[in-house]
């Protein structure tokens, strides 16, 4: 038998909707307070810091396209490889130990051109650039555009400090990640499938294109793109 609340109003009527509507609102703000937390616990790293904070949004790359399609005539010689990409779009969050130890992410890169490299002394095309890679820096660097070279290794950490060191590295900062996360992210973004890897992103966190393999990052070629990319 179902309760009938149709015809005149009557107290009867009045108590079976007050009742059915404190029934109702228990199980609902129940459901919202639970919604609620759950987009908080999403935005939140385990640390308890706002883990998108400065992230990229799609929003911001949508004026990125314009400049993919410049830089594309300037896309020869040594980098001729480098793939541009016809939609940029935000990379996922990254975060990666500083120079000085603490945790960092792109977000730290806002408002510069940032060349994001992924190296391991196991690699030995990687160790090949490096020097090409300091040379850029020191060339280009500057409040417009970094080199952020970031050493994936996660064994023996004594080694990627004591080959830079034995490379005469002097103008690129010491980036590292040691959980492996960092290229599973990536791997996972469909990012990465292999070392040295890449990738150019502008001042908004945008990727604007992803170079699998070495390359001659001090060349004519890439010097003159990367300017371009700053501007």
């Amino acid at each position: 038998m179902t309760q009938d609340f149709s015809g005149k109003d009557s107290p009867d009527k009045d108590k079976a909707v007050l009742g059915f509507a404190r029934r109702l609102a228990v199980p609902f703000g129940l459901a919202a307070a639970l919604i609620a937390a759950g987009l908080l616990y999403a935005t939140r790293t385990p640390g308890g810091k706002e883990g998108t904070e400065g992230a990229a949004s799609t929003g911001d790359c949508y004026g990125s396209a314009e400049k993919t399609a410049r830089l594309q005539g300037l896309v020869h010689g040594e980098i001729a490889a480098l793939n541009l990409v016809k939609q940029p779009k935000p990379l996922p969050i990254l975060k990666f130990a500083a120079p000085d130890g603490a945790p960092i992410g792109l977000a730290a890169f806002r408002g510069k051109v940032v060349l994001f490299n992924l190296w391991a002394t196991w690699c030995v095309p990687c160790r090949k650039e490096m020097p090409a890679l300091d040379r850029l820096q020191g060339l280009v660097g500057d409040d417009a555009f970094a080199v952020a070279a970031v050493n994936i290794d996660t064994s023996r950490l004594e080694k990627p400090k004591a080959f830079l060191t034995e490379i005469g590295v002097k103008n690129l900062g010491y980036y590292a990640d040691r959980s492996g996360d960092l290229f599973q992210a990536l791997k996972q973004a469909g990012k990465v499938i292999g070392l040295p890897t890449t990738i150019l992103i502008d001042g908004n966190g945008c990727e604007l294109g992803t170079m699998a393999g070495p390359a001659q990052w001090d060349s004519e070629e890439a010097i003159a793109l990367l300017k371009a990319a700053k501007t």
